[in-house]
């Protein structure tokens, strides 16, 4: 029964990589899309948004209060530092494919020490001797060799993506680096994939006060900003000038830390993204 699952999902990952790749072959090479070409299928997206929206109101939130209510904080903590260890393992892999041997070295020296000595990630012993942690990933990649975003997509339970991410993601998942494929039983994965996801809801819950304005437009705005900012390692091209860089750019590092949660795993975002 179980290898009947994997052969079921196996194809369907299969069929949605085929289908990625059709309506990417008229544009995930362009490096940059007009304006009025950014969400050509507004109306699907929309649509999965609600979708995602109403999902999140009647399941995924409340789970995660729940969550947050009953997991003590250091647990909570620990839990996190575990997934955010195993997704080394992808980051990685990723610093290679972008050329950044540097720090290709300090992920990996991250991965070890908080895999012994943090006990398999529970702790981030690496964060506080001085291995930052990086965000890399495989639609990043793609970035870095020139491949386009594409348009903007919302997926159902994922959230927000693109063409280029969207392809990123069901890479990943046919990789076999994926944090889930740390145990067999596709049961197993699937509670893995379940607590990660309620764990990066809980670490959300904390955020919603910064939405402002219409929601689709915001997350769709927020998260085609932040993955620009990722692709290009932080260095955005300033329309008003030099004086403004400093400044600029710390802001936008201090915001980025202070709503740590807020990221690609999204709210059902990005994702990061394997997220509800």
């Amino acid at each position: 029964m179980l290898n009947r699952l994997q052969r079921v999902s196996t194809k369907a990952v299969l069929g949605c990589l085929s289908f990625i790749l059709l309506i990417a072959s008229s544009s995930i090479f362009a490096a940059n899309e007009p304006e009025d070409r950014i969400d050509p299928w507004e109306g699907f997206n929309r649509s999965m948004f609600t979708f995602n929206e109403t999902l999140d109101a009647y399941v995924a939130k409340p789970v995660a209060e729940g969550y947050h209510a009953v997991t003590p904080q250091f647990i909570d903590t620990g839990i996190t530092n575990f997934f955010s260890n195993l997704e080394d393992v992808l980051i990685i892999v990723n610093d290679v494919f972008q050329l950044k041997p540097i720090q290709a070295l300090s992920d990996t020296g991250r991965f070890l020490i908080n895999s012994t000595i943090g006990l398999l990630g529970f702790f981030d012993v690496a964060s506080h001797i001085g291995l930052t942690k990086h965000d890399e990933d495989l639609g990043q990649t793609l970035g870095y060799w020139g491949v386009g975003a594409g348009p903007y997509v919302m997926l159902p339970f994922l959230g927000p993506s693109n063409v280029r991410d969207s392809f990123g993601l069901a890479g990943e998942s046919l990789s076999g680096l994926g944090y889930t494929q740390i145990v067999d039983p596709v049961a197993q994965q699937g509670g893995l994939w379940i607590l990660r996801n309620i764990d990066v809801r809980a670490g959300l819950l904390s955020s919603e006060g910064l939405i402002t304005g219409e929601r689709y437009t915001f997350f769709r705005s927020f998260y085609m900003q932040r993955r620009a900012y990722l692709v290009a390692d932080g260095v955005v091209e300033d329309e008003f000038g030099d004086d403004f860089d400093d400044d600029f750019d710390d802001s936008f590092d201090d915001n980025f830390d202070e709503t740590d949660g807020f990221d690609d795993d999204g709210f059902g975002a990005e994702s990061d993204s394997e997220d509800f």
